[in-house]
């Protein structure tokens, strides 16, 4: 997966890439690709071409990325400077659209268009989840159904993609797919819900990317929500104050000396342990391997991660 995926992003250009190699830094953990060699592994589906879908889909991972620190004005990732802060917000777009491209291409090179077709239709909810966030800033009334889809949109539809994949590909075996798909969107949420823990109380130096991004853009994550539905109409007048007020710096510091975040905090990581032990029990149904143990692993390392 690492040498297809690295040949993929690599250009002539060298505008283009002094850019892809400075990305290269945000591969990190590559969960969701792992997901699709994992996935075909424990279903008995592997393929010589299962390498190559997931590294097409840590490409449209490396694009999200992309977009979502021009979305969120964010400043560092993994430690070093997004690419919107280190060049700016026009070029971000377009390194963006290059990795989308390079994905998407590579996708019409494999024997099945079942990756196509799949990666397409996920791609398209991504973007819906993010279109919908954004219409539904300062939104402190929001039921947490609709935060769930919302945040599932954005991060589960793609691990539950790469789940399905993996279990699927080149087509067929539909219930496999199904299950495979159903822990990957499990697994994806909760990994949002402890991004968006991370974002109010972790600390940049360790979370090794920008902190409180979501409070000055206004997106009213779990946490949150649990806090306001469970304090007194003072508090929610100040907690909506720090998100609302024109002029405020640091909101997250004035936010955390408002209200007491740790029951929202408490809340949300609950839900996260909830949806990843659920779909842990529910691959159980799978045969005994390395593969469904590692797939497990990998919910439990979503709960205790601290970056």
């Amino acid at each position: 997966m690492r040498t297809i995926l690295e040949a993929q992003i690599a250009e002539s250009s060298r505008a283009v890439s002094d850019m892809t190699d400075h990305v290269g830094r945000f591969r990190g953990k590559q969960l969701r690709g792992a997901l699709v060699l994992l996935a075909g592994d424990a279903t008995g589906n592997a393929t010589d071409e299962h390498p190559a879908i997931a590294a097409i889909v840590e490409m449209i991972h490396l694009a999200t990325l992309v977009h979502d620190d021009v979305l969120d004005g964010a400043k560092v990732r993994r430690r070093v400077a997004c690419v919107n802060e280190r060049w700016d917000n026009q070029t971000a777009v377009l390194l963006g659209d290059f990795l989308y491209a390079r994905a998407f291409g590579l996708s019409t090179d494999l024997s099945s268009r079942l990756a196509s077709r799949v990666l397409s239709d996920a791609t398209r909810r991504i973007c819906v989840g993010e279109i919908e966030q954004a219409a539904l800033r300062y939104d402190f009334e929001m039921p947490q159904e609709t935060y769930e889809r919302i945040a599932g949109a954005k991060t589960a539809v793609l691990y539950g993609a790469a789940c399905e994949l993996g279990a699927r590909y080149p087509g067929g075996r539909d219930e496999a797919g199904a299950l495979l798909s159903q822990f990957g969107n499990s697994i994806g949420l909760a990994f949002q819900i402890i991004d968006d823990c991370l974002d109010l109380v972790g600390e940049e130096e360790v979370v090794g990317k920008s902190v409180g991004n979501d409070i000055e853009d206004g997106k009213i994550t779990l946490p949150v929500l649990h806090v306001y539905e469970h304090t007194d109409e003072a508090t929610r007048a100040r907690m909506r104050d720090v998100y609302t007020g024109v002029g405020v710096e640091k909101r997250l510091s004035k936010l955390r000396a408002v209200v007491e975040l740790r029951p929202g905090i408490e809340f949300a990581l609950a839900r996260a342990q909830a949806l990843v032990r659920e779909a842990q029990a529910r691959i159980q149904t799978l045969p005994p391997s390395t593969s469904r143990e590692a797939l497990c692993a990998l919910g439990d390392y979503v709960l205790e991660r601290s970056w």
